[in-house]
């Protein structure tokens, strides 16, 4: 009976509280020009309450500008390979850290992906519970038969 009881209690309290996943990056170094250096934040948007940065072209507009503007896959059509690029924008919109996370097989290829990545232009920072904050942004692709693709 007291087991009962006490998981009827344990049951109540789960429902009752509203916790809140929310990740932050581990950030190893200072990254000039975040507002906060503690809370550069890993947004989901599937979650209450965080909204994450927002580019301001779409995804299919992204892919289009690295598979037209990137010289290395025009001159290597058969390139095979897959990598991830993250990016660091702070709660005034501002693009500040963009770099490979996980890079290519070509450091010529890195360079020109981050340099597209670096002229997408204004961000919408991400928001936490309504607040502008630092969130990090990461996207992972594949390259098969000279084309990007994101996972």
């Amino acid at each position: 009976m007291k087991s009962i009881f006490l998981l009827s209690i344990v049951c109540l309290f789960f429902v009752e509280t509203k916790a809140q996943f929310v990740a932050t990056m581990e950030v190893k170094e200072p990254i000039e020009g975040v507002c906060n250096q503690r809370g550069v934040y890993a947004l989901f948007p599937m979650l209450d309450g965080q909204d994450e940065a927002v580019c301001p072209i779409s995804m299919d507009e992204i892919l289009n500008r690295l598979n037209t503007e990137i010289a290395f896959l025009k001159e290597n059509p058969k390139h095979r390979d897959k990598g991830m690029i993250g990016l660091v924008i702070n709660c005034k919109s501002e693009l500040v850290r963009c770099e490979m996370d996980i890079k290519t097989k070509n450091e010529l290829l890195d360079k020109q992906i981050v340099f597209v990545f670096n002229s997408l232009g204004e961000w919408e920072a991400g928001k936490l519970n309504g607040n502008y904050v630092d969130s990090n942004r990461l996207f992972s692709f594949k390259i098969k038969k000279g084309k990007i693709e994101f996972d």
